[in-house]
């Protein structure tokens, strides 16, 4: 669990460096561009952008019984970032598993992709997808017409 938190962590004390060597340049004004910089980065990179997440089980639970996509993911991941970021309020409506928090959710990534944990890996109705696009996502998301 804690290792989801060593990016952010380093951002903000890159921050943190950045701010103070600027003040001791003078201006306190100019000290905050960087500081509001590494801040933004460090709550991007965070868990905290993402939905709680469930465990592999549950998430497969959830997803049998309302037809939702599950994704698995960890902080830090660009890839899952960007799903997540472009997906905006409709990532709530999915399953959101963390592989580093999820032992069981890292072997179904690996199982999926041949041993390797590469995320996002999104499963809709039991076949996964690795890395796919945002848009199609989504569209799993609408309602069968």
């Amino acid at each position: 669990m804690m290792r989801s938190w060593i990016l952010p962590v380093w951002l903000l004390a890159c921050g943190l460096f950045a701010a103070a060597a600027t003040v001791g340049g003078g201006t306190v004004g100019a000290a905050l561009v960087p500081a509001l910089a590494f801040v933004l980065l460090a709550v991007l990179y965070s868990p905290l952008v993402f939905p709680r997440p469930v465990g592999a089980a549950e998430a497969a639970r959830l997803s049998a019984a309302d037809g939702r996509p599950v994704v698995y993911w960890r902080a830090g991941c660009v890839y899952c970032l960007r799903l997540r970021i472009r997906l905006g309020r409709n990532a709530g409506r999915l399953h959101w598993v963390d592989i580093k928090r999820d032992p069981a959710g890292a072997a179904a990534v690996r199982a999926a992709n041949g041993g390797d944990e590469t995320v996002p890996t999104v499963v809709v109705a039991g076949r996964p997808h690795t890395n796919p696009d945002p848009g199609w996502v989504r569209e799993q998301l609408r309602p069968p017409t």
